[in-house]
Protein backbone atom coordinates (compact mmCIF):
# COMPACT_ATOMS: atom_id res chain seq x y z
CA UNK A 1 0.00 0.00 0.00
CA UNK A 2 1.14 3.15 -0.65
CA UNK A 3 1.27 6.29 1.88
CA UNK A 4 1.47 9.75 1.05
CA UNK A 5 4.51 11.32 2.41
CA UNK A 6 2.80 13.73 4.44
CA UNK A 7 0.43 11.85 6.20
CA UNK A 8 0.91 12.03 10.15
CA UNK A 9 1.22 8.48 11.77
CA UNK A 10 -2.51 9.83 13.59
CA UNK A 11 -4.21 10.20 10.96
CA UNK A 12 -6.67 7.38 9.18
CA UNK A 13 -4.68 5.30 6.22
CA UNK A 14 -4.72 6.53 3.09
CA UNK A 15 -7.20 9.08 4.87
CA UNK A 16 -9.89 7.21 5.13
CA UNK A 17 -10.30 6.23 1.06
CA UNK A 18 -11.65 2.89 0.79
CA UNK A 19 -9.45 0.78 -1.97
CA UNK A 20 -12.00 0.56 -4.13
CA UNK A 21 -11.91 4.13 -4.63
CA UNK A 22 -15.27 5.12 -4.76
CA UNK A 23 -15.55 8.28 -1.66
CA UNK A 24 -18.91 9.46 -0.80
CA UNK A 25 -18.84 12.93 -1.98
CA UNK A 26 -19.53 14.66 1.35
CA UNK A 27 -16.44 13.08 2.66
CA UNK A 28 -14.29 14.30 -0.25
CA UNK A 29 -15.71 18.29 0.37
CA UNK A 30 -14.89 17.24 4.18
CA UNK A 31 -11.04 16.19 3.66
CA UNK A 32 -11.23 19.78 1.67
CA UNK A 33 -12.85 21.65 4.74
CA UNK A 34 -10.51 19.54 6.95
CA UNK A 35 -7.31 20.99 5.33
CA UNK A 36 -9.16 24.48 5.73
CA UNK A 37 -9.57 24.01 8.98
CA UNK A 38 -5.88 23.05 9.54
CA UNK A 39 -4.25 26.84 7.97
CA UNK A 40 -6.93 28.50 9.94
CA UNK A 41 -6.39 29.78 13.70
CA UNK A 42 -8.62 28.67 16.40
CA UNK A 43 -11.54 31.26 16.65
CA UNK A 44 -11.43 31.39 13.35
CA UNK A 45 -14.79 31.82 10.96
CA UNK A 46 -14.75 29.08 8.29
CA UNK A 47 -16.88 30.67 4.65
CA UNK A 48 -20.80 29.54 5.09
CA UNK A 49 -22.07 26.51 3.41
CA UNK A 50 -23.13 29.07 0.33
CA UNK A 51 -19.62 29.57 -0.11
CA UNK A 52 -18.05 26.42 0.52
CA UNK A 53 -20.77 24.93 -2.18
CA UNK A 54 -19.80 27.45 -4.89
CA UNK A 55 -16.02 27.10 -4.31
CA UNK A 56 -16.37 22.66 -3.97
CA UNK A 57 -19.10 22.83 -6.71
CA UNK A 58 -21.33 20.49 -4.67
CA UNK A 59 -25.27 21.32 -3.25
CA UNK A 60 -25.37 22.71 0.37
CA UNK A 61 -26.38 19.31 1.94
CA UNK A 62 -23.27 17.89 1.21
CA UNK A 63 -21.34 20.72 2.66
CA UNK A 64 -23.61 20.79 5.75
CA UNK A 65 -23.09 16.97 6.19
CA UNK A 66 -19.16 17.29 5.89
CA UNK A 67 -19.61 20.23 8.59
CA UNK A 68 -21.96 18.09 10.86
CA UNK A 69 -19.26 15.82 11.47
CA UNK A 70 -16.11 18.08 11.67
CA UNK A 71 -18.72 19.52 14.41
CA UNK A 72 -18.93 16.52 16.21
CA UNK A 73 -15.43 15.35 15.33
CA UNK A 74 -14.73 18.26 17.95
CA UNK A 75 -12.51 20.45 14.62
CA UNK A 76 -15.00 23.34 14.37
CA UNK A 77 -17.82 24.38 16.88
CA UNK A 78 -20.97 26.88 16.14
CA UNK A 79 -21.11 30.38 17.44
CA UNK A 80 -24.35 32.02 16.75
CA UNK A 81 -24.85 31.60 13.05
CA UNK A 82 -21.32 30.58 12.10
CA UNK A 83 -19.10 28.21 12.51
CA UNK A 84 -15.66 28.48 13.49
CA UNK A 85 -12.59 27.01 14.37
CA UNK A 86 -12.46 24.96 17.53
CA UNK A 87 -9.41 24.78 19.90
CA UNK A 88 -6.97 21.23 20.80
CA UNK A 89 -9.25 18.98 22.73
CA UNK A 90 -8.66 18.66 26.19
CA UNK A 91 -6.14 15.86 27.28
CA UNK A 92 -7.14 14.08 30.08
CA UNK A 93 -4.75 11.74 31.79
CA UNK A 94 -6.42 7.90 33.09
CA UNK A 95 -4.89 8.04 36.79
CA UNK A 96 -6.13 8.83 40.37
CA UNK A 97 -4.79 12.31 39.26
CA UNK A 98 -7.64 15.01 39.37
CA UNK A 99 -9.83 17.26 36.77
CA UNK A 100 -8.25 20.19 38.21
CA UNK A 101 -4.62 18.87 37.89
CA UNK A 102 -4.59 17.38 34.25
CA UNK A 103 -6.90 20.83 32.77
CA UNK A 104 -4.26 22.80 34.48
CA UNK A 105 -1.69 21.28 33.23
CA UNK A 106 -2.61 22.18 29.52
CA UNK A 107 -2.97 26.11 30.54
CA UNK A 108 -6.51 25.75 30.90
CA UNK A 109 -8.30 27.63 34.11
CA UNK A 110 -10.48 24.39 35.65
CA UNK A 111 -14.07 25.14 37.67
CA UNK A 112 -17.03 23.46 37.81
CA UNK A 113 -20.73 24.87 38.68
CA UNK A 114 -22.63 22.67 41.94
CA UNK A 115 -26.08 21.02 39.99
CA UNK A 116 -26.78 19.54 43.17
CA UNK A 117 -25.61 18.12 46.42
CA UNK A 118 -28.06 16.04 48.04
CA UNK A 119 -28.09 12.77 51.08
CA UNK A 120 -30.09 9.73 50.44
CA UNK A 121 -29.58 5.74 52.08
CA UNK A 122 -27.78 4.09 49.91
CA UNK A 123 -29.57 1.97 47.45
CA UNK A 124 -28.57 -2.11 46.77
CA UNK A 125 -27.32 -1.08 43.27
CA UNK A 126 -24.48 1.46 44.86
CA UNK A 127 -23.68 -0.72 47.98
CA UNK A 128 -22.91 -3.83 45.39
CA UNK A 129 -20.67 -1.91 43.54
CA UNK A 130 -18.97 -0.08 45.97
CA UNK A 131 -19.45 -2.15 49.15
CA UNK A 132 -20.89 0.04 51.14
CA UNK A 133 -23.34 -0.87 53.51
CA UNK A 134 -27.58 -0.74 51.95
CA UNK A 135 -28.81 1.93 53.43
CA UNK A 136 -26.20 3.73 55.17
CA UNK A 137 -26.40 7.69 54.41
CA UNK A 138 -24.51 8.55 51.39
CA UNK A 139 -23.44 12.08 49.74
CA UNK A 140 -24.54 12.78 45.87
CA UNK A 141 -22.70 15.55 44.58
CA UNK A 142 -23.64 16.82 40.84
CA UNK A 143 -21.08 19.37 39.12
CA UNK A 144 -20.88 20.75 35.42
CA UNK A 145 -17.23 20.48 34.73
CA UNK A 146 -15.61 23.69 33.21
CA UNK A 147 -12.70 24.46 31.55
CA UNK A 148 -11.91 28.97 30.65
CA UNK A 149 -15.74 28.65 31.94
CA UNK A 150 -16.57 26.40 28.72
CA UNK A 151 -19.10 23.52 29.81
CA UNK A 152 -17.27 20.30 28.75
CA UNK A 153 -18.62 17.71 31.49
CA UNK A 154 -21.06 16.39 33.94
CA UNK A 155 -19.84 14.57 36.96
CA UNK A 156 -21.52 12.99 39.50
CA UNK A 157 -20.09 11.54 43.25
CA UNK A 158 -21.65 9.49 45.33
CA UNK A 159 -19.52 9.15 49.35
CA UNK A 160 -20.50 7.76 52.23
CA UNK A 161 -21.72 10.71 54.90
CA UNK A 162 -19.91 9.02 57.63
CA UNK A 163 -16.45 9.34 55.52
CA UNK A 164 -16.81 13.31 55.23
CA UNK A 165 -20.07 14.10 57.59
CA UNK A 166 -19.73 18.36 56.99
CA UNK A 167 -19.50 17.88 52.96
CA UNK A 168 -21.94 19.94 52.57
CA UNK A 169 -20.78 23.19 55.47
CA UNK A 170 -16.72 22.63 54.82
CA UNK A 171 -16.57 22.19 50.82
CA UNK A 172 -15.92 24.43 47.85
CA UNK A 173 -18.44 22.59 44.81
CA UNK A 174 -15.79 24.48 42.59
CA UNK A 175 -12.62 23.06 44.32
CA UNK A 176 -11.10 19.86 43.69
CA UNK A 177 -12.85 17.00 45.93
CA UNK A 178 -9.50 15.15 45.82
CA UNK A 179 -7.77 18.06 47.32
CA UNK A 180 -10.92 18.29 49.64
CA UNK A 181 -10.34 14.94 50.92
CA UNK A 182 -6.42 15.54 51.11
CA UNK A 183 -7.50 18.14 53.71
CA UNK A 184 -9.18 15.44 55.70
CA UNK A 185 -6.63 13.21 56.07
CA UNK A 186 -8.22 10.81 53.48
CA UNK A 187 -5.76 9.34 50.70
CA UNK A 188 -6.16 7.37 47.54
CA UNK A 189 -5.35 3.74 47.56
CA UNK A 190 -6.39 2.50 44.36
CA UNK A 191 -9.35 2.30 42.03
CA UNK A 192 -11.52 0.31 39.03
CA UNK A 193 -12.52 2.61 35.96
CA UNK A 194 -14.55 2.10 32.97
CA UNK A 195 -14.73 3.97 29.81
CA UNK A 196 -17.56 3.73 26.99
CA UNK A 197 -18.98 5.79 24.71
CA UNK A 198 -22.97 7.08 25.05
CA UNK A 199 -25.17 9.53 24.09
CA UNK A 200 -25.83 12.48 26.45
CA UNK A 201 -29.78 12.44 27.71
CA UNK A 202 -31.70 15.06 27.18
CA UNK A 203 -31.18 16.54 30.65
CA UNK A 204 -27.19 16.00 30.64
CA UNK A 205 -27.31 17.87 27.08
CA UNK A 206 -28.81 20.74 28.43
CA UNK A 207 -26.33 21.07 31.37
CA UNK A 208 -23.00 20.35 29.46
CA UNK A 209 -24.27 22.50 26.23
CA UNK A 210 -24.10 20.18 23.82
CA UNK A 211 -26.76 18.66 21.27
CA UNK A 212 -28.30 15.13 22.30
CA UNK A 213 -26.75 13.69 18.88
CA UNK A 214 -23.10 14.08 20.17
CA UNK A 215 -21.01 11.44 21.44
CA UNK A 216 -19.97 11.44 24.61
CA UNK A 217 -17.16 9.77 26.89
CA UNK A 218 -18.56 8.56 30.30
CA UNK A 219 -16.46 6.78 32.74
CA UNK A 220 -17.72 4.93 35.77
CA UNK A 221 -15.22 5.15 38.76
CA UNK A 222 -14.79 3.15 41.70
CA UNK A 223 -12.20 3.46 44.62
CA UNK A 224 -10.58 2.79 47.51
CA UNK A 225 -8.63 4.37 50.49
CA UNK A 226 -5.30 3.23 51.33
CA UNK A 227 -6.63 0.67 53.52
CA UNK A 228 -8.97 -0.73 50.74
CA UNK A 229 -12.35 0.55 51.89
CA UNK A 230 -14.46 1.83 49.78
CA UNK A 231 -13.91 5.88 49.10
CA UNK A 232 -16.05 6.70 46.38
CA UNK A 233 -18.07 6.09 43.10
CA UNK A 234 -17.96 8.61 40.43
CA UNK A 235 -20.07 8.92 37.16
CA UNK A 236 -18.14 11.60 34.80
CA UNK A 237 -19.40 12.45 31.47
CA UNK A 238 -16.59 14.22 29.28
CA UNK A 239 -17.86 15.88 25.55
CA UNK A 240 -16.85 13.73 23.21
CA UNK A 241 -15.61 16.75 21.10
CA UNK A 242 -13.67 17.93 23.45
CA UNK A 243 -11.63 15.11 25.52
CA UNK A 244 -9.39 12.80 24.69
CA UNK A 245 -7.50 10.38 27.38
CA UNK A 246 -3.87 9.71 27.88
CA UNK A 247 -2.08 6.67 29.75
CA UNK A 248 1.14 5.11 30.15
CA UNK A 249 1.73 1.80 29.52
CA UNK A 250 5.08 0.22 30.96
CA UNK A 251 6.54 -3.10 29.77
CA UNK A 252 4.86 -6.61 29.96
CA UNK A 253 6.72 -9.65 30.88
CA UNK A 254 5.24 -12.87 30.65
CA UNK A 255 4.96 -14.65 34.01
CA UNK A 256 6.31 -17.08 32.27
CA UNK A 257 9.49 -16.48 30.28
CA UNK A 258 10.17 -19.93 29.08
CA UNK A 259 6.85 -20.15 27.48
CA UNK A 260 6.22 -18.80 24.33
CA UNK A 261 3.34 -16.13 23.88
CA UNK A 262 0.07 -17.42 22.86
Amino acid sequence: MDYPNDQAPGAPVRSGIPEHGRVPKYYAVKVRIDRLVGELGEGSAIPTERDLSERYEVARETVRQALRELVLEGKLRRQGRGTVVAGPKLEQPLSLASYTEGVRRQGRTPGRALVTLDRFPCPDALAAETGLTRGEPVWHLERVLLADDERVGLESTYVAVARVPDLDAAFDPDSSFYAFLAGQGIAFGDADERIETVLATPREALLTGTPPALPMLLIHRVSRDTDGLPLERVRTLYRGDRFSFTTHLSGWKAPFPDRPPL
